[in-house]
């Protein structure tokens, strides 16, 4: 009989669940799904301002929605389209990221439309905006670590920049993944050119098509730069060589954005530019 009135007693609380779930689905009537199935539409067809008021529809409301986390996250990526709209998608997102029913599928996402938004606003003189990419920097995932320090690599601040040295030394060290240690490699360049001096060449990295860049400074036996880059990531090497260096260049003759298509149709094997004691030299291998 105990059996018996147990089992009673659990169907109706299953039945009165099943009730107040049905309750929940005639209240909305679906139309939250709706919106958010419109929005992502909208979306897809970058409709941002439409598809913008149909999120705000659906957070403002159905506030206990099932959907009510999506519609933050991409009410977010509806905003940073937005000119002006900075701030309102960095709220959104870090409403997203602050709910605790997030999917864990877009937190990722979530995050790192975060720190280009703070680094977008940081470089238009909203200095506050340091706080969160320095929080992204000591990030527990590496993903989110390592492309808060790529991210930095390129800010106009150099005491800024330079805080995401150790993490770029961290990924060089620490990654298998040869692209990634060569562009990490290249965001250096871009922050602190002497840092490159700490790192030491590994063996793997000479084999063939590498560009290899060494600039010297008058009266110095070591060079201040010594960077091995596959010739794909060539480019990006030459970009982030400092103003002063391109400078010389330019002086000497060379175009720094056509140096290397220049150096690898030319039967030379190497550019040497010097100027007042300074030296580059760039050679394919």
């Amino acid at each position: 009989m105990k059996l018996k009135s147990y089992l009673i007693a659990m169907t109706i609380v299953l039945i009165m669940m099943g009730t107040g779930f049905n309750l929940l689905a005639q209240k909305t009537g679906g139309q939250d799904e709706r919106l958010l199935q419109e929005a992502k539409v909208l979306i897809f067809d970058k409709n941002w301002v439409e598809a913008e008021e149909k999120l705000a529809e659906l957070i403002t409301r159905y506030p206990k929605s099932s959907f009510y986390s999506q519609a933050l996250f991409y009410l977010g990526k509806c905003q940073a389209e937005q000119t002006g709209k900075e701030q309102e998608a960095l709220k959104s997102f870090e409403a997203f990221l602050n709910r605790p029913d997030r999917p864990e599928s877009l937190v990722e996402e979530a995050q790192i439309a975060v720190i280009d938004l703070a680094f977008s606003l940081y470089e238009k003189g909203q200095k506050n905006m340091s706080r969160i990419l320095l929080e992204k920097l000591a990030s527990p995932s590496k993903v989110i670590r390592y492309y808060a320090a790529m991210k930095l690599s390129y800010s106009q601040d150099k005491n800024l920049a330079a805080k995401a040295l150790p993490v770029l030394k961290e990924l060089i060290k620490k990654e298998k993944d040869q692209e990634l240690v060569d562009r990490a490699k290249i965001a250096i360049l871009r922050i602190s050119p002497e840092s490159l001096k700490d790192i030491a060449e590994e063996p793997g990295e000479k084999g063939p098509r590498l560009v290899k860049i060494r600039i010297y400074e008058k009266g110095k036996k070591a060079p201040a730069v010594s960077v091995n880059i596959p010739l794909a990531l060539a480019d990006l090497a030459i970009q982030a060589i400092s103003e002063e260096e391109k400078a010389r260049m330019i002086e000497k003759g060379y175009n720094p954005e056509r140096i290397i298509a220049d150096l690898a149709r030319s039967k030379e094997k190497l550019i040497r530019i010097e100027d007042e004691g300074n030296i580059i030299e760039i050679w394919i291998e």
